[in-house]
């Protein structure tokens, strides 16, 4: 059985398409997943990528890419009232379910929804009280202060960073790193043995830079 580590906010529409579509594509597969939150504003920082809704033509693309491929592919997708959105309200609520900085497939499916489906304000103070409330169950003890999901929050995040996660969603399994929805199928064919990896994988990378610096 393999391992899959999935890093993911919940900011991202495409975290949510891949959290959707990841049981159909790797479906008949013995794996396991563990769900990572990171700060992708941090990730994206660390390497003066300003995202695709920091320029303009990309952001207006990005949504109508999103929204297609949620009605192309049969995931119920409707962009937020505002979008980028500060995220860390939601992140951290997902953290203050852990006591390790994974969270099961509930608490990312339960956030993830909240911010993807209905095409509400993620960040509205009611829906996040109603949200508090849903995932209250799942809460880990002696973290009042939230301090603990804080942490947490910043040891994943920093740890994705050092270990090369760029974007969101990522998929780690035996040290390789998998980015994008549309990296789901290779991922398969890793699971599945295809021996591309073993003869390409490091060699496909090797290219010579062809600009300076």
């Amino acid at each position: 059985m393999k391992h899959i580590t999935f890093y993911l906010d919940f900011v991202s529409p495409y975290a949510w398409l891949a959290f959707e579509r990841l049981p159909e594509v790797l479906e008949g597969l013995s794996y396991s997943v563990e769900y990572r939150p990171v700060l992708l504003g941090a990730l994206l920082k660390q390497h003066g990528n300003p995202g695709p809704a920091g320029i303009l033509p990309k952001r207006d693309w990005t949504y109508r890419h999103v929204t297609w491929l949620g009605h192309s592919l049969g995931v119920p997708l409707a962009m937020p009232a505002r979008h980028p959105f500060n995220p860390l309200p939601l992140l951290r609520q997902a953290l203050a379910c852990s006591r390790d900085g994974r969270i099961n497939r509930f608490v990312a499916g339960t956030l993830l929804r909240h911010v993807w489906q209905g095409g509400h304000d993620a960040l509205d103070a009611q829906r996040l009280t109603a949200l508090a409330a849903a995932l209250e169950p799942q809460l880990q003890p002696d973290d009042a202060d939230g301090a603990r999901a804080k942490a947490l929050l910043r040891s994943n995040t920093d740890a994705a960073a050092a270990r090369g996660v760029f974007g969101v969603p990522a998929f780690e399994v035996d040290g390789k790193f998998f980015w994008g929805l549309d990296s789901l199928t290779m991922l398969r064919a890793y699971l599945e043995g295809d021996n591309w990896f073993e003869h390409e994988w490091d060699a496909a990378a090797s290219v010579a830079q062809g600009l300076p610096g």
